[in-house]
This record gives structure tokens, C-alpha cells and sequence, in this order.
């Protein structure tokens, strides 16, 4: 019972209409698009276009890689791959057994920089060919003259929105035909129509390719999915060289296993979270991942006991732990059933362009004044248009063709 004005605050839990994607985590939580069901429980993002993207910036970590003839102990000036995001002021480490400091006097040229040896308790010393330094902070003089400025400059990051359109429709006939068990034909045939809608956007998330053509004289577009943005890291800035996408051997071990996913720590995502991920996995990857478990664990049968095995859901590595998921759409054929998609679900959402967040019109369908030429018939169509948005792809990681445990 609630007294005067009736708000939205007094509605019961779950009974408001939700999107078409949380209806599919809430209903069928085990269902086709675990993924994209997960997205009606995010925050809504909009485009305003059918290019749609974001601006990402990186911090930087300036460094200086010395050139094929190295340099001696008495050199003060440096030549070096390039010297972009060096300034003057820098205190860069020589990355030797020696570790000296050295100050960068001034930055000569795109390719050599004059310095001032030994600034700290290690010595000058020679530097081997191809070495790096590294930045260790910036030290200056008293009533030093400002210095130059350094700035990360915003990249945008583009994807395209794809229209996904399913239609259900039967004869007037079989409409009126009444069931002796089971649904009606129309609900039945709705809800059939509504689990390949989900179906079809859950592939494009994990599959698709960016591209744009025409068809039937009309633009058509493709997002990039998750792999596709995965696979494809060196295009995003600051062109990341992590190798995030990864075959597995005929035999996979725990230290192997690690090594696949390790890189997607490497960025930090949420410094309010502990580094989690969701690991979805077809029906053989997680065979594999178990066995990788059991096999490198310790297990004792007890006198009496009704049940044995062992299942997990979690597991963990040096650096964060993985939620795994089986995910129904990847056992739909063998290449997919031994694929493993590591997602960091808070920089992962979907952004619908304008008002184009699945809509249903439906004709001939009892109160709808929607016709569809005369037809003898009932039925509708489901339409979106969205885009797939990965905010940090490096803290993603994928594995494919899992095929067995070893121990290791």
C-alpha cells in the first residue's frame, strides 16, 4: 500500500518493463547472450551517429633505447632511437647491472640528447648497444627557468553501428490453432524471434569485423567485435604491443595458461577494484581449464563418499581472477567450444543509435492497427542498431584452440 502520489519508487521489484537486453539477463540468465544481457545492466551509453566512438588517453612513460654502437664512459651525448616525450629535466636509468642516473641536459635532435653523467652513487659506466633507460623522475636547479610542457594528447577511438533485424510470422491459421499444451503459436513464435535477435547481436559482440559496403543499393555497416578489437591492438593508441590473443598448443599447463592471460593486467582499469575479469569459455575450453586444475592439485577419494569431481567456476593467477562463464553460443561448432574470451566487463558496454534500441512492431497482430498488404498472417520484427564498445582492449585477452591439460 503506498499513499499519495504514486512515483516509480513504489514500484515492486522487476515489475516495470525493462530493455530487451536485461529482460535476457533476467529471464534467461543461462540463455544465448549472457554478454549481452549483462549490457542492459550497465549504464546506457547513446550514439549520436552511425559512427560512434570515444577519446582515450594513455599515460606515458618516456624512455630512450641507445643506439647499435652503444656508448662509452665518457660520452655526453646520446644517440637514440627517438627521443619523443624526452624533455630536458628527466632523470633517466641506465636498464644495466651499473643502473646509472643520468640528467638530460637538453634534447639535441628527433634521434640524440646531451646528458650529465653519473648524477647519482653509481658511476658512469659504458652502455651496451640497444639499451634502455628508463625515466626515474626529474630533478632541477634552484631558480631553474620553467620547463618545457608535456602533454597527452586525447586519441579518438571509432566503431561503427550495425542494424540486426529478426522477424516471426505464421499463417492466420496456425495463429488461431489452439495448442493442447505448451504456448500459443504467437508467444511461441515471439519468443523464438526474440532468442535469435539476442542470438544474432551476441555473435557480432564476440565476431564481428568492422567494414561498411552496400546492399540492395543501400549502406550497410559491421561493428568490430570483441576479437576483432582484441586481435588488432597495434591499431589502437597508443599502439599497444601486448599479445593478447593467443593459440593454445595440442597441450596446455598452468604456466602456460598464466602466460596467456597475464598481459590484460597490465592496464589498469578500476584502482576501486581488484583486477577481475569474466572469462567466457565454450564447452571444451572449460574441460581444459578444469583439468588444468584438477591435475595440478591433489585429490582424495574418502570411504563412503556418494559423489566425486571436481568443477570449478573460479580460478586465480599471480595478478587477478577470472569468473568463468560457459557461454551456449560457443559450443555451436568445435572451433568456437575450445575458445576462451577474457572480458573486463567495466570498460565493455554498447552504445544504440538514437531511439534504435530494439523496438517491436508487430502487424496484423489483434489490436494493432499495423497491416501488412492483406496478408493472411501475423507477425513482427525486432530492430536495433547498435555498436560494440571496448574502452581498454589490452585488459581483454582471448585463447583459442584449447584442446587438453598438462601438468606443469
Amino acid at each position: 500500500m503506498s499513499t499519495g502520489i504514486f512515483s516509480s519508487f513504489n514500484f515492486t521489484t522487476d515489475s516495470a518493463r525493462k530493455s530487451f537486453a536485461a529482460q535476457f539477463i533476467r529471464l534467461m540468465p543461462n540463455g544465448n547472450a549472457p554478454l549481452f544481457g549483462m549490457t542492459g545492466m550497465l549504464a546506457e551509453e547513446t550514439a549520436l551517429a552511425v559512427e560512434h566512438g570515444f577519446f582515450s588517453k594513455t599515460m606515458l612513460f618516456p624512455q630512450l633505447i641507445c643506439s647499435a654502437a652503444g656508448q662509452t664512459a665518457t660520452d655526453t651525448v646520446f644517440t637514440v632511437t627517438t627521443t619523443i616525450n624526452v624533455l630536458a629535466g628527466m632523470v633517466m636509468r641506465v636498464n644495466n647491472a651499473g643502473g646509472e642516473n643520468v640528467i638530460i641536459n637538453n634534447v639535441l635532435s628527433p634521434t640524440q640528447v646531451q646528458v650529465i653523467r653519473g648524477v647519482g652513487t653509481a658511476p658512469p659506466a659504458a652502455i651496451g648497444a640497444n639499451l634502455a633507460l628508463f625515466q626515474v623522475g626529474n630533478a632541477f636547479e634552484e631558480s631553474s627557468v620553467r620547463p618545457a610542457a608535456l602533454a597527452i594528447n586525447p586519441v579518438r577511438i571509432t566503431n561503427l553501428t550495425q542494424i540486426f533485424r529478426n522477424t516471426w510470422a505464421i499463417s492466420g491459421s496456425v495463429a488461431a490453432t489452439e495448442m493442447l499444451v505448451g504456448e500459443t503459436n504467437i508467444s511461441e513464435n515471439r519468443t523464438d524471434c526474440a532468442a535469435f535477435h539476442g542470438a544474432d547481436i551476441e555473435k557480432a559482440l564476440f565476431w564481428g569485423q568492422r567494414g561498411t559496403s552496400f546492399r540492395n543499393g543501400q549502406p550497410i555497416r559491421m561493428l568490430d567485435g570483441l576479437f576483432s578489437i582484441i586481435n588488432n591492438l597495434a591499431f589502437y593508441p597508443p599502439s599497444y604491443t601486448a599479445v593478447n590473443v593467443n593459440a593454445a598448443g595440442a597441450t596446455t599447463n598452468y604456466t602456460q595458461f598464466e602466460g596467456f592471460l597475464d598481459p590484460c593486467f597490465n592496464q589498469t582499469t578500476d584502482p576501486k577494484y581488484a583486477n577481475e575479469r569474466l572469462l567466457f569459455v565454450g564447452g571444451v575450453a572449460r574441460r581444459v581449464i578444469n583439468n588444468i586444475g584438477r591435475t595440478n592439485g591433489t585429490y582424495f577419494l574418502q570411504h563412503g563418499q556418494t559423489d566425486f569431481g571436481l568443477q570449478f567456476d573460479t580460478f586465480r593467477i599471480a595478478r587477478g581472477t577470472f569468473r568463468m562463464i560457459e557461454h551456449p553460443l560457443f559450443n555451436s561448432n568445435a572451433a568456437w567450444a575450445a575458445v576462451a574470451f577474457a572480458v573486463d566487463l567495466p570498460t565493455f558496454n554498447v552504445a544504440y543509435l538514437g531511439n534504435r534500441k530494439t523496438m517491436n512492431k508487430e502487424f496484423n497482430s489483434e489490436g494493432d492497427m499495423v497491416a501488412d498488404n492483406g496478408i493472411d498472417a501475423v507477425g513482427g520484427t525486432l530492430t536495433t542498431e547498435l555498436t560494440c564498445l571496448v574502452k581498454n582492449p589490452p585488459a581483454c585477452a582471448v585463447i583459442t584452440g584449447l584442446t587438453a591439460s598438462a601438468v606443469g
